[in-house]
Parts: C-alpha cells; sequence; structure tokens
C-alpha cells in the first residue's frame, strides 16, 4: 500500500518555490494497553474531578488557566488564544543554509519525508541535488495549526527530509547537570577506554541490528493469554554492582571481547506475526486531555 500524505505545502527560497507533499517518516510500535475494572473487566473511562465541589467535571465546564504564582491562575479563553495565532500558511520559507554537522541533534524532534507535488518534479530534483552537492542543510520556519514551527530540511537518500526542531529556549542547559568534572581520569584507563571503545567500534549506523526484544516479549504474552496457555515468567537477571576497580573492569571487559566472535550483521527482521486478537489487545489508549497552553 503506497503512503498517505499527510500536507501538503511550497518550499520558497529566492525566487524559487517548490511544491511538496508531507509523509510521516516514522511510527511508534509500543504495545498500548487499555484500563479495565478488575472487578468486570469493562474498558473505564476518564473523569475530570473537582476536589472543592467534590463533583465530577464535563468537559464543556473546563476552562483553560496559566498558573502564574503557587495555586494561582490566570483564565485563558479560547477565542483569545485564537487571536494571537499566526496567519495560517503552507509556504515554507527558507532563511539560510548550514552545515548539517553544525546542527546539534538535540534540536530535533520528528521526522517528515518530503515529495514533489504536481508540476514541482525538477525543482525538487534541484533543490536534493544542489544540498547534496553543498553539504548544507536549510533552516526555514513555517505556521501550523496557528503556532510557528522551526524545521530543518537536508538531502538525503536521494530526497529530501524534513525533521521540525525545538526551539533554543525550549532546550534545556546542560551547564546545570554535574558532567562529574571533579574526578580525574587517568591516563591508562583512558587508553583501555579508548581501546575498548575501538574493540566495539562499527564503520556505520545498521538500524535493522538493533529490535525492541521487550516489545516482542510482551506481544508473546498477549498472544500466549489470547490462546490459554499457561504463562512462566522467567526469573529477573541478577543487578550488576557498582564498578570498584575502573581498570580491572576495562581490562576484563577487553579480554571478553577479545574472545567473542563479532556476529555478521543481522538481516532485517520480516513482518511480525501477531494473531488478529492480540492487536485487538495492544489498540492505542485514548490521548491524554491537552495540556493548558504555556502563554
Amino acid at each position: 500500500m503506497p503512503p498517505h500524505s499527510i500536507g501538503s505545502g511550497t518550499i520558497s527560497f529566492g525566487l524559487v518555490s517548490i511544491p511538496i507533499k508531507l509523509y510521516t517518516a516514522t511510527s511508534s510500535l509500543g504495545v498500548s494497553f487499555n484500563l479495565l475494572h478488575a472487578k468486570c473487566g469493562n474498558r473505564v473511562r476518564q473523569q475530570y474531578f473537582c476536589p472543592i465541589d467534590s463533583e465530577v467535571v464535563e468537559r464543556g465546564d473546563l476552562v483553560k488557566g496559566y498558573e502564574f504564582a503557587k495555586d494561582q491562575y490566570v483564565r485563558v479563553a479560547d477565542a483569545e488564544l485564537k487571536a494571537l495565532e499566526g496567519e495560517a500558511s503552507k509556504v515554507i520559507d527558507i532563511e539560510e543554509f548550514v552545515p548539517l554537522e553544525r546542527v546539534d541533534p538535540i534540536y530535533f524532534e520528528k521526522t517528515y519525508y518530503l515529495g514533489p507535488d504536481k508540476g514541482g518534479e525538477k525543482a525538487y530534483r534541484l533543490l536534493a541535488e544542489a544540498m547534496a552537492k553543498s553539504d548544507r542543510v536549510a533552516l526555514a520556519k513555517f505556521v501550523t495549526r496557528g503556532k510557528e514551527t522551526l524545521v530543518l530540511i537536508r538531502a538525503a537518500q536521494g530526497g529530501l527530509m524534513l525533521h521540525t526542531m525545538y526551539f533554543a529556549d525550549e532546550v534545556r542547559d546542560f551547564g546545570e547537570i554535574d558532567k562529574g568534572l571533579g574526578a580525574k581520569v587517568k591516563e591508562g584507563e583512558l587508553e583501555l577506554a579508548v581501546k575498548l571503545l575501538g574493540e566495539l567500534a562499527a564503520d556505520a549506523f545498521e538500524p535493522g541490528k538493533f529490535t525492541d526484544e521487550y516489545r516482542q516479549r510482551v506481544l508473546d504474552l498477549v498472544n500466549s493469554k489470547v490462546e490459554g496457555k499457561e504463562i512462566h515468567v522467567a526469573a529477573p537477571a541478577p543487578e550488576r554492582g557498582h564498578v570498584i576497580d575502573l581498570m580491572e573492569a576495562l581490562k576484563s571487559s577487553l579480554a571478553k571481547q577479545a574472545a567473542t566472535p563479532k556476529k555478521p550483521p543481522a538481516k532485517m527482521a520480516g513482518k511480525r506475526e501477531a494473531a488478529a486478537p492480540a492487536k485487538a489487545a495492544a489498540k492505542a489508549e485514548p490521548a491524554p486531555a491537552k495540556r493548558a497552553a504555556k502563554r
């Protein structure tokens, strides 16, 4: 089944306009569960409860409030927020091109594929090949759902990808985190650590080598329950102790790594053969209520 476009727009730089279509690039495959009443087995529904009035509050009686001080709120109406929204625009206006290595991945939020819309094939190819040749990515802003979004567009796999990004004030300052700078690392320890890294090094990232084993164990558990099989729970793995002698730990790791034959690259896993009842049991939980507006 061909991918379905979730939207369309236009990339603009200089006097060039490129009509594009937007496609989701990723999807979470985590197993979700519905909450059931243990007594009767029926699915429960979420309610809002006011502890002051001791009553259940219907959604129509809720208003947004911003907490400006402890337990003090200023009310904001939906109409007031609507009036502050930017003018909806499908134009992704490129502001500058920068080297990809100068963009910290911490700013990346979500990834989309971009494909050319009708009549935009040649301009799309021109931008993709020019960006690939120059080793630069594009930074742009556009308005979606009334809010400004920072995005990065890059050439990849013969086409263009779009990454939504966090703004600078949305990324926490790493300087506030203790990085253990007071600890002194010995030269011999550093050399052994670098050697161990070399033993575990690979020439490229191969996503197919890594699988979500926990998710598969959960699906196996669900399938077994659906089929009425007896469940055997494995004993938990023993906890690892804290490292006492760092040099000995590094030497032992190197010796173990040298004695372990390297595994050949794993093949991409095929489609999971999950039973239909298991899929029904893993339906997504209803999305929680939207958070109150920050501003």
